[in-house]
């Protein structure tokens, strides 16, 4: 059990590295092919393949590949799950913050 990742670690893996949530983010504004995907990076074309594999490999990034042309975009819906896992953490915090806003304010009062 413990060798086993869950697609959120996998996601949280994957966007731990500066360049691939530089691609992300590139993907953000939609589409691009692999070498599109490269010009802002300092690293070669083989590089890139390999940390979009790891992208494609956790869910965030799907490609396709037409004639000579991958091209790679964001899966939404992926992105949804990491999304959502952080909402629930913020909520969670915000409600303790909260209740100890009110905890101070009444000994403040007392």
């Amino acid at each position: 059990m413990l060798n086993q990742q869950t697609p959120l670690d996998l996601m949280f893996q994957a966007l731990a590295d500066p360049s691939r949530r530089t691609m992300v983010e590139r993907l953000s504004r939609g589409p691009a092919s692999v070498s599109e995907l490269a010009k802002p990076l300092t690293m070669s074309l083989p590089a890139v393949v390999q940390h979009l594999q790891v992208l494609e490999a956790s869910g965030l990034v799907r490609s396709e590949k037409v004639g000579r042309v991958r091209t790679c975009h964001i899966d939404w819906a992926a992105l949804q799950t990491a999304e959502d896992w952080i909402m629930d953490r913020r909520k969670n915090w915000e409600l303790r913050l909260d209740r100890l806003g009110d905890f101070l304010a009444e000994q403040k009062k007392g």
